[in-house]
């Protein structure tokens, strides 16, 4: 199959990722279907699709996550194809394996694969045995508090406490004794009951809807670096450079930039090779990314998780490699073998724009009466929001995402310094202020951080 019989394409997504894949696919000259909420009748991204269905009331469990409304909505407008962007049911096997059965293309890996990785432990076991470095951590899942103090005595304090199903850092937290312990495996088994709550609520399975809990050995002063991955029809999978992420506030991302100032040539090597393995592992198809945690002073990785899905960080990516991810992602789903030869140039940064109080990270939304987005050389922003528009407390506050691309590191934040400063949001509380304060923070600025700056930088709160 080419391409050009993929279409229409249905975006099962909100926001500045449905504006982004829409963008590509209408450049491909394929129809884009948008599906909304009420709450999003009146975004870009609705508008800016060949045609758009709404889908049901704000909450997501009644419209972006329920997976036969989104079906029938690929149903009703002929649409061929289903791409899923990133959160909701992106990596939801069940989705996956049910857009398949009705005869469309799920323009993403295959649903085994979604599954294998969306178990955080299962995914850590397969990741050891294909060589990849992995942490001192649960080999089965701890499901109660009984085998979690067990496990946390074998592994050694710090220890990380997450949900063996992922959720992009929702319910992590650091213990450093028993007590502390106890309070994580609580939180972390909330988050897990959210989760699965959600799965059951949009009808079509889902593999972070587990509610064991997975504790790791903690790095003390660890960089967040992952690497993006491409599986092509025959079984190659090539990495495309890694992106830096290790700024974060709670375990969210805030900034990315690639490629990461804390790597040594030789980690840098070590890692994408690992990263190949991984995909090869699970038989990867399309864009993914495997995540690591990088010891700082050790100059060490191991292996974090892997996203089965395009990540929110990707135009860094692009930016540096001249690529267009979500173009490949299209091609692949369309039995295409795209010659992908990646040379990387010059040095990206992107900033995540959010809808939040900017000291204590907390959102804040409202409606927006003043949008006015950079512009220049070496500037992207995608947007999902524009004067005008509200940002409701439905979904993620995210808002934009401010890219810059140099030639190095050194111009790239001259060049972001530039650009935050001249975007102009007004309306709901925004964090362009805090971006404004890290390209000033001396450890940004020098590139040796961590993931527990954003911590440093409000006098030791919570990251």
């Amino acid at each position: 199959m080419l391409i050009e019989s993929l279409g229409p394409v249905l975006v099962a997504n909100r926001g500045e990722i449905a504006r982004r894949i829409i963008r590509t696919v209408k450049r491909l000259g394929l129809r884009a279907v948008a599906v909304h909420s009420e709450a999003d009748a009146g975004l870009p991204f609705v508008r800016e699709a060949d045609e758009a269905v709404p889908i049901g009331p704000a909450a997501p469990a009644q419209s972006y996550l329920d997976a036969a409304k989104v079906l029938d909505a690929a149903r009703a407008t002929g649409a061929r194809a289903v791409h899923p962007g990133y959160g909701f049911l992106s990596e939801n096997s069940g989705f996956a394996r049910a857009v398949i059965d009705a005869g469309l293309t799920w323009v993403g890996p295959s649903p085994e694969a979604i599954e294998r990785m969306g178990d955080k432990i299962n995914a850590r076991n397969l990741m050891e045995a294909a060589g990849v470095p992995v942490a001192a951590g649960t080999r089965e899942p701890a499901t109660d508090l009984d085998l979690a103090l067990a496990a946390a005595r074998d592994i050694g304090y710090p220890v990380m406490v997450k949900t063996a199903g992922g959720g992009g850092g929702i319910g992590m937290s650091v213990a450093r004794d028993e007590r502390e312990l106890a309070k994580a495996f609580e939180q972390a088994s909330r988050a897990a009951a959210r989760f699965a709550a959600a799965a059951a609520a949009g009808g079509a399975g889902d593999a972070l809807a587990g509610p064991a809990i997975l504790l790791e050995r903690y790095i003390e002063r660890a960089r967040h670096v992952e690497v993006q991955i491409l599986g092509l029809p025959g079984g190659k999978v090539v990495a495309l450079g890694e992106r830096d992420c290790s700024v974060q506030r709670r375990h969210q991302k805030v900034v990315e930039e690639s490629p990461s100032p804390g790597l040594t040539p030789e980690l840098r090597e070590r890692m994408l090779a690992a990263a190949v393995r991984a995909g090869e592992a699970v038989g990867y198809l399309g864009a993914g990314t495997v995540e690591c945690l990088v010891d700082a002073d050790a100059q060490d990785f191991v292996f974090l998780e892997m996203n089965t899905r395009l990540q929110v960080e990707h135009p860094v990516t692009e930016l540096v490699t001249g690529l267009d991810l979500v173009e490949l992602q299209l091609r692949i789903a369309a039995g295409e073998s795209p010659e992908v030869a990646p040379v990387t140039v010059g040095h990206a940064i992107e900033f995540r724009v959010y809808a939040e109080d900017p000291r204590r990270f907390l959102p804040g939304p409202g409606a927006i009466t003043v949008w006015d987005e950079p512009v220049g050389d070496g500037v992207r922003v995608d947007s999902g929001y524009a004067a005008g528009d509200t940002v409701t407390p439905f979904y993620d506050p995210l808002m934009a995402k401010l890219c810059v691309h140099a030639e190095t590191r050194t111009e790239a934040l001259e060049r972001a310094r530039k650009a935050v400063a001249s975007f102009a949001v007004e309306g709901p509380k925004n964090n362009l202020e805090f971006c404004a304060e890290l390209l000033e923070h001396h450890e940004f600025v020098s590139g040796d951080y961590d993931t527990g700056l954003v911590a440093r930088m409000r006098g030791g709160g919570p990251a």
